[in-house]
């Protein structure tokens, strides 16, 4: 039961109210032809045209939706799409006639529904302190929305639905979890035989929930030997079947639906609810500009407002085909359209109203508004602020990409800008303009609707093309007399999405954008050098987009909509250095030319970074580690050499300046020029001397290559040293050799290895090599390079 005279009192002392009311009690009927009553101007905005039509046609008022308007009975109201009324606040925000406008089904949290009321607050607080807001919801949660209207009073309906039993009903065996538009035939097939147990176990018709338009008619497919009527009710089922959906049927009935039957309608005689427990959600690459729809699990809200259509007239049951362990585990509820969509559409909208920033329940994630206001800087819609274009193109009632399109090239174009507004028959081919052939010839539902469209978009486009035209944008051709129709769709849709437009490379095409696109298997589209590609996707994990719907067109078409550009290209790609004057249209290379006398430094730095070039000699790579040990015990100012890249000024001049190519490179005296590292202060044979004389006479080389400096040196050229100098302050380690060079001791303190290490390495030794000294005192002994002389 609604509390209407609570619902009149919190409008008339707070000015908004939140509506909260179970399924079926009146929310969407009832109320606004109470508030007629008492002489209210009611506008009702519904988030679906389904819901639109069946709201109005049951109050018996008028209604609009996209390119339809029907005038009803009663003039005090009028049912809209969130949609069209958006449209209505761009033309006149103070929305003169209307008392009251009420948002029906808030909780499902749809883009337009949101951005409406984020429009409607401002216009409450600006220029109409009169006009009065109603949100309504079916769920329990509406405590932000209270808040969101000023701490609104909330209304709450008692339910008049009747009990719901809830059958779980999971298959038998494991099934794959949907992955994009992919659902497990198995479970489909499931879905169909808990439809066959419902009709068996139950009376009334069944209402079965589907994720799309596809498994809809799969689900078809197994209940063809049905004695009942089966319906299929979309978004894009045509008027005559959404009417028979509407009405009680004399014959026991199936009706497959996605979740446009969630709220809003009423389907009389529905008594069984089967829940196949999948819902369809937008994705989108911000990136790569492309979006698709995913299948997704129910939330737990949707899935109890799916349950609550078996309850409205009667006692009902829901089956629902996932356990009762796995139903604790769904989500509470469906994430909210701006964090998951496209937002250009939302962009241009809030960039057209203007003003301070919008009253949200949840504010659209900064990257994904960053990456539409660039796309509306490329259409030609935003500067510093909107365009006049940018204007134009919102109040187009379709994506601003497409108004973009219809307005740059007039009229002619919307045949083909009215295909890309609508979703597209399942069986429609990727060949663009093959569909467009199709639609024109056809006689089926999606015709009629696109005939519809094409009459509201030549009213708004005007007969002149180029008309929109802003700086920034391309112009439109000016050749004589009609454009063929592959042309003109080639054109409509590159200008639409120019970051699409695409060039034949490999087995696929490479984008404007950068991405690579495939087609499909056999498409006749894959033999073409350019395409203007109007619907992809890229699925999670793949490298390359999916190419669903395009147009084949020519270079000077590809031109039109990305205008080329020629840069200078001077890198380091592939192990050498690559200068070329080049002519890109976006990420598609035109053309190339050599450049002679480019500025190649940075590209051989990048090489030098990425590519081992430099010839290292021994003595090169000795003398790096000397300088490295002098910064890392003395400091400054002596040079770090852990990236020798970054100190090029100082050590590879003026090798670096001469060199064009890798093999200059290749030809550098690395040690030479490292000896530029040493500072003019110091002498790096005092502070690190490459080799040290040791008693016998023998100079040999220091290893600074660790931590600590390193003389690999026979024992018995050291007899007699009672201590190993340092060098920087740092003690020696000592790696005593046999004399066949092999390690006998390690030690950095000789003195002590003298005294208690020798004799040990002495008795092991000698009898290996008699011919060598093994004197008992090591100290007093003579150092030789040798065999001995005499004995030991």
């Amino acid at each position: 039961m609604l509390p209407l005279p609570d619902l009149l009192r919190a409008l008339g002392e707070h000015g908004s109210a939140v509506l909260t009311a179970p399924p079926g009690t009146g929310k969407t009927t009832v109320v606004p032809l109470a508030l007629a009553e008492e002489g209210l101007r009611v506008l009702v905005a519904e988030p679906r045209r389904l819901a639109v039509r069946a709201a109005a046609r049951r109050m018996g008022v008028s209604y609009t939706i996209r390119g339809e308007r029907v005038t009803g009975a009663n003039p005090m109201v009028e049912v809209v799409t969130t949609g069209v009324l958006l449209q209505r606040l761009q033309r006149n925000p103070e929305l003169p006639g209307v008392d009251v406008v009420m948002l029906d089904e808030c909780h499902e949290r749809h883009l337009d529904a949101d951005t409406a009321l984020a429009f409607l607050l401002d216009v409450r607080d600006t220029l109409r302190p009169d006009l009065r807001l109603i949100a309504t919801s079916a769920t329990a949660d509406v405590e932000p929305w209270s808040r969101l209207l000023g701490d609104a009073p909330v209304v709450t309906g008692t339910g008049s639905a009747y009990p719901v039993e809830v059958v779980w009903a999971p298959p038998d065996r494991p099934v794959a979890p949907p992955h994009g538009l992919r659902v497990d035939p198995a479970l489909l097939s499931h879905v169909a035989s808990v439809v066959r147990q419902a009709l068996a176990a139950s009376e009334g018709d069944v209402l079965c929930f589907l994720p799309g338009v596809g498994e809809i008619r799969r689900v078809a497919a197994h209940l063809g030997d049905l004695a009942c009527e089966v319906l299929q009710v979309h978004g894009q089922a045509p008027a005559a079947v959404q009417d028979a959906v509407l009405s009680a049927g004399s014959a026991r009935r199936v009706v497959l639906a996605t979740s446009v039957a969630e709220s809003s309608l009423t389907v009389p005689g529905v008594r069984v609810v089967v829940d196949a427990g999948l819902a369809r959600e937008p994705r989108t690459d911000h990136a790569r500009g492309l979006s698709s729809l995913t299948t997704v699990r129910v939330s737990r809200a949707a899935a109890t407002q799916r349950a609550g259509r078996a309850g409205r007239e009667a006692p009902g049951t829901v089956y629902r085909c996932w356990s009762e362990a796995e139903h604790a585990r769904l989500a509470e509820h469906p994430r909210p359209e701006i964090v998951l969509a496209d937002l250009t559409a939302f962009a241009l909208q809030a960039a057209c109203w203007g003003g301070s920033e919008l009253a949200l329940l949840d504010q659209p994630p900064a990257a994904a508004l960053a990456a539409a206001q660039a796309v509306l800087r490329e259409l030609g819609a935003l500067e510093e602020r909107v365009t006049g274009l940018g204007r134009r193109m919102a109040l187009m009632g379709v994506h601003p990409r497409l108004a973009r399109a219809l307005l740059e090239l007039g009229a002619p174009a919307a045949e083909v800008v009215a295909l890309l507004s609508e979703q597209l028959p399942r069986e429609a081919g990727d060949d663009l303009a093959e569909v467009w052939r199709t639609a024109r010839r056809g006689g089926d539902g999606f015709s009629a609707r696109w005939r519809q469209e094409v009459r509201r978009l030549k009213q708004a486009a005007g007969p002149d093309p180029g008309r929109g035209q802003a700086s920034g944008t391309p112009a439109s051709p000016s050749a004589p007399g009609p454009v063929p129709d592959d042309t003109l769709a080639g054109r409509a849709v590159a200008l639409a999405f120019p970051e699409r437009v695409a060039r034949k490379r490999g087995s696929g095409f490479l984008m404007a954008n950068g991405t690579r696109a495939e087609p499909a298997a056999g498409s006749r589209l894959a033999t073409a050098e350019w395409l203007a590609i109007a619907v992809a996707d890229r699925q999670t994990g793949q490298a390359s987009a999916r190419i669903r719907q395009a147009v084949v067109i020519d270079e000077e078409t590809a031109a039109l909509a990305v205008p080329p550009t020629t840069g200078q290209e001077v890198v380091w790609r592939d192990g050498d250095v690559v200068a070329r004057s080049v002519t890109r249209l976006g990420a598609i290379e035109l053309s190339s030319r050599p450049l002679e006398g480019a500025d190649v430094r940075e590209a051989l730095l990048a090489g030098l970074r990425s590519d081992d070039v430099l010839t290292w000699s021994r003595e090169a790579l000795a003398l790096r580690d000397r300088l490295a040990f002098c910064h890392r015990h003395l400091g400054e100012p002596w040079h770090p050499v852990d990236d020798l890249v970054a100190l090029a000024d100082l050590w590879l001049e003026p090798e670096l300046s001469r060199a064009r190519r890798r093999k200059d490179l290749e030809r550098i005296d690395v040690a030479q020029a490292l000896r530029r590292l040493v500072p003019w202060s110091e002498r790096l044979e005092e502070r690190a001397p490459e080799r040290i004389e040791v008693p016998s006479g023998s100079k040999i080389r220091v290893d600074y290559s660790g931590e600590r400096p390193v003389l690999a040196v026979k024992l018995q050229e050291l007899f007699g040293w009672d201590d190993a100098p340092r060098v920087c302050g740092v003690p020696m380690v000592i790696h005593l050799l046999s004399p066949a060079g092999r390690p006998a001791a390690i030690t950095a303190d000789l003195a002590t290895f003298w005294r208690e290490g020798y004799r040990a390495v002495r008795a092991e030794l000698r009898g290996r090599y008699p011919k060598h000294p093994w004197p008992e005192d090591p100290l007093e002994a003579v150092a030789s390079r040798g065999t001995k002389r005499g004995g030991a």
